[in-house]
């Protein structure tokens, strides 16, 4: 029994004696772990050169393919408008109907005077015969052949006349129903039945204005479009070919239009005012959507920066001077400032043309969690999943 004790006193001494020196193994690995816990994490995207199209967002204004005012061709009584207010009209619809009653009558008139005309021909015809007859025989002098034949050509050119009459007068009935010139949206009446118009009056009595397709109007500085003649020249910029060349519309609620338009032309005088030119674009509008008078900003491709270097919108950050600059993540981990210059925002991405190059390693997200200076551990950002987590803090936020 005693001899148990002694041996249970001597392990009880060894352990006790070992345990510092397995404590003091154990230190290295608790370090480390500390040390690692202590590197926050951060998302970068890695800088890749790529192909990238350069748009440019440019002010513009929506306008009508085609505007045409009404306007009577002849005088007379509005009896009746024949089109509702806001309607789509065809070329040639009915709009107005002007009293045709003095027409018809002009017109009875004429065709009267025509068939009078036409009988006075036909004895003027006979008697030319008859002369002709006894000249040839001798039995009647030249002269008098000589004035049937002027008897009967001034027959003729009467009927000419009233034929010419007859065919003015239906033209005049036919004007007494005002039709619509060209396709598209009749605006308001501006005459009622029962008014007096005038023939070539220059007020008119409605507006029709064809809405699909449609115009944007925009201007561009003759500085931008010098610098991107000067990039093409150089070849830091490609042409887009004119059948592929992209124009789309930004709607005032920041909306994108769904249906891309094409560059209609680009004119050749700029403004004196402003220093800029005006450019036009065409978009189908089969909806109706884009009405003219409307704001809207104008996103055309002008070429392509075949190695553009581009970062999302939330890496750039701003220095007390105002300036550019970006979080680098160097070979060791270690954080950098990397002062930037900066071209155009597009689809939430600065294109960055001084600065950065292939390969570097540029903090996206996490930057309440270092200073310059900082080992980090960097994690490679997925758009998608920030794209989510930000819809899901959107429809948090609107639960509470």
């Amino acid at each position: 029994m005693s001899g148990l004790r002694t041996r249970s006193a001597c392990i009880a001494l060894v352990l006790a004696a070992i345990s510092p020196l397995l404590a003091g193994c154990d230190e290295p690995n608790t370090a480390t772990a500390a040390a690692q816990t202590s590197q926050p994490e951060v998302s970068i995207v890695t800088v890749k050169p790529q192909a990238r199209a350069v748009l440019r967002e440019l002010p513009g204004r929506i306008a009508p393919t085609r505007v045409a005012d009404v306007r009577p061709r002849v005088s007379g009584i509005i009896v009746n408008r024949m089109f509702h207010q806001g309607s789509e009209v065809k070329a040639g619809d009915p709009l107005y109907q002007i009293d045709p009653r003095p027409f018809e009558v002009e017109l009875q008139s004429t065709e009267a005077a025509l068939a009078r005309a036409k009988a006075v021909l036909e004895q003027a015809s006979l008697q030319a015969r008859r002369i002709a007859t006894l000249t040839s025989q001798r039995a009647a002098p030249e002269a008098e052949n000589e004035k049937a034949i002027a008897a009967l050509k001034q027959a003729e050119a009467d009927v000419q006349g009233r034929e010419a009459e007859v065919a003015r007068a239906k033209l005049n009935l036919d004007y007494a129903t005002i039709r619509a010139p060209i396709d598209g949206i009749v605006g308001a009446a501006l005459v009622s039945e029962g008014a007096l118009v005038v023939q070539n009056d220059t007020a008119n009595l409605a507006t029709i204005q064809q809405l699909d397709p449609i115009y944007a109007d925009f201007q561009q500085s003759v500085t931008e479009m010098n610098q991107l003649r000067r990039a093409f020249e150089s070849g830091d910029l490609d042409r887009i070919a004119p059948d592929a060349l992209k124009v789309r519309l930004v709607l005032d609620d920041g909306s994108l239009y769904p249906l891309p338009g094409k560059l209609l032309f680009s004119d050749a005088k700029v403004d004196a005012y402003t220093g800029q030119v005006t450019l036009r674009g065409e978009f189908p509008n089969p909806d109706r959507i884009l009405l003219p008078g409307m704001y809207v900003r104008v996103q055309i491709e002008q070429g392509i920066d075949t190695d553009a270097i581009a970062v999302p919108q939330q890496a750039i950050q701003r220095n007390g001077g105002g300036g550019s600059e970006v979080f680098v993540v160097k070979q060791d981990n270690l954080v950098a400032v990397q002062p930037v210059r900066t071209g155009s925002l597009q689809g939430g991405q600065w294109f960055v043309t001084e600065g950065l190059k292939a390969g570097d390693r540029v903090v996206v997200e996490g930057f309440q969690k270092f200073a310059a200076g900082d080992k980090v551990r960097p994690q490679a950002w997925r758009e998608i999943d920030a794209a989510a987590a930000t819809t899901d803090s959107q429809t948090a936020h609107a639960v509470r």
